[in-house]
């Protein structure tokens, strides 16, 4: 009995702080790091959902953007942010393919996976001048005059910018790469008729569609969008196979304690199971997409990571500079 009774005592210390409950989280505004600026997709999904974790956390919720070289000067940012939950970072497809192309002071690594958001096809746009209603058309365009044509990217080596080089590749075409600072800018030029086309991503695209100042050819994704069910996919169009599309999901630096990304992936599925939010999302051309866990989520970054390796190894070593 004695040996037992030191034995608990010895125990009760450990015990006692094994039973420690987690500090609260949150105390303090949140900031969220977007690494593109204000009108990218990635900006657009980010504003419909994260405020609703303000909301649910009671705390203000402050979206950063910090765009730039293809997202790295935002992305950068974040993963070199305190550990502790009040620094966030939305990314997706970019974080996967950076990395891939050469060397960045990051990698994927170096965040904890909370929950994606949503996945969004891209759509090829053009400029309503551009004598193309369709993608044969514009292929057609695009070989009779080589070189002439201007596509517009949100940055070397970002995905739209390899969804171009695939699409070059495969239709055989010549056209020349323009690359941007992200989205907004990108969609500035087309709109203003100094860019030819741009393979964006739904969500910044669509309010353009819909008032007729940018034209659809095709949507990326293997079945047509909700949002322009009139548009034909690129694979109906010729080229079978042809599905690169982009996601976004919330992270936080890795060391984020366990308790905050427990909370933060809880609130975010809650959010996203909202019925106003997913019609927000749905409007825009973007699905919403729920992760059980936080390791599903790392789970689907390194299914992309493979995907997209695939591609750029296919595309060649030059794609990033191209």
């Amino acid at each position: 009995m004695l040996r037992l009774g030191i034995f608990l005592c010895g125990a009760l210390p450990i015990l006692g702080l094994a039973q420690t409950p987690a500090p609260p989280y949150p105390v303090k505004v949140v900031r969220v790091v977007v690494p593109f600026p204000p009108g990218a997709g990635v900006d657009i999904v980010t504003r419909i959902v994260v405020p609703r974790l303000g909301e649910a956390m009671g705390q203000q919720f402050v979206v950063d953007n910090r765009g730039g070289a293809g997202g790295i000067i935002g992305t950068e940012v974040a993963a070199k942010a305190p550990a502790d939950g009040y620094t966030l970072y939305v990314g997706g497809t970019a974080l996967i393919v950076t990395p891939l192309l050469g060397k960045v002071p990051y990698s994927a690594r170096d965040f904890a996976p909370i929950s994606r958001f949503a996945s969004v096809p891209f759509v090829l746009v053009v400029h309503p001048s551009l004598p193309a209603k369709s993608l044969a058309d514009l292929i057609a365009l695009a070989r009779s005059r080589p070189g002439t044509i201007n596509y517009a990217s949100t940055g070397n080596g970002t995905t739209p910018h390899l969804t171009a080089e695939l699409f070059r590749r495969e239709a055989k075409v010549d056209i020349t790469h323009v690359p941007y600072k992200g989205s907004a800018p990108a969609l500035t030029d087309l709109l203003g008729g100094h860019i030819d086309m741009f393979f964006c991503n739904m969500l910044s695209a669509t309010p353009h569609m819909a008032s007729s100042k940018l034209r659809a050819l095709a949507v990326t994704s293997a079945q047509r969008s909700a949002v322009m069910a009139q548009v034909p996919t690129v694979a109906e169009s010729g080229f079978p196979n042809f599905e690169p599309v982009t996601w976004f999901g919330l992270m936080a630096p890795a060391g984020t304690p366990d308790h905050v990304v427990a909370r933060l992936h809880a609130e975010t599925v809650k959010a996203l199971r909202r019925a106003d939010v997913q019609a927000q999302l749905a409007s825009q051309g973007a699905a919403a997409t729920i992760d059980p866990g936080p390791e599903e989520m790392a789970g689907y970054m390194r299914t992309e990571t493979e995907r997209w390796g695939k591609l750029i190894k296919a595309l060649g070593p030059k794609v990033a500079a191209h």
